[in-house]
């Protein structure tokens, strides 16, 4: 499900391009990130690797807080801080990771995401601080 405005639509970045994941929803306070389950992605148990979990909330968590719905004015954020909860077992073939932002100021700001499959499962929560990063 991909409602990401085309006009802020950019080129993968290096860790997106490896592991396969797509930004597909994007606006003020809220974005959403998607990856396709992959064998590559297991841990030795088999299961999707929890630190693939923690990679899509942070990335979601990340976005939420960074629109300014103009691709030429791109926003960026550190992560302060990262809490993951790990709540059930992957059983889809897809992960979406949905974050909100929750407050924050001219510096930091505050987000929560959850991860679900595709068959609705929610498999993780987390919450993360994030500062903005300034211009170079």
């Amino acid at each position: 499900m991909d409602d990401l405005d085309p006009n802020l639509r950019e080129g993968a970045y290096p860790l997106q391009a490896h592991l396969g994941f797509d930004l597909t929803g994007w606006r003020q306070g809220w974005a959403r990130v998607e990856l396709p389950v992959a064998a590559f992605l297991s841990n030795r148990q088999g299961l999707v690797h929890g630190g693939t979990h923690a990679t899509l909330l942070d990335t979601a968590m990340g976005y939420c807080g960074c629109y300014t719905g103009d691709r030429d004015n791109r926003m960026m954020a550190l992560t302060l801080s990262l809490t993951v909860n790990y709540l059930s077992q992957v059983k889809g073939v897809r992960l979406i990771a949905e974050a909100t932002k929750a407050g924050g100021g001219r510096s930091t700001f505050f987000a929560s995401g959850t991860l679900r499959d595709d068959t609705g499962v929610q498999i993780a929560t987390a919450t993360g601080v994030f500062r903005y990063r300034r211009p170079d």
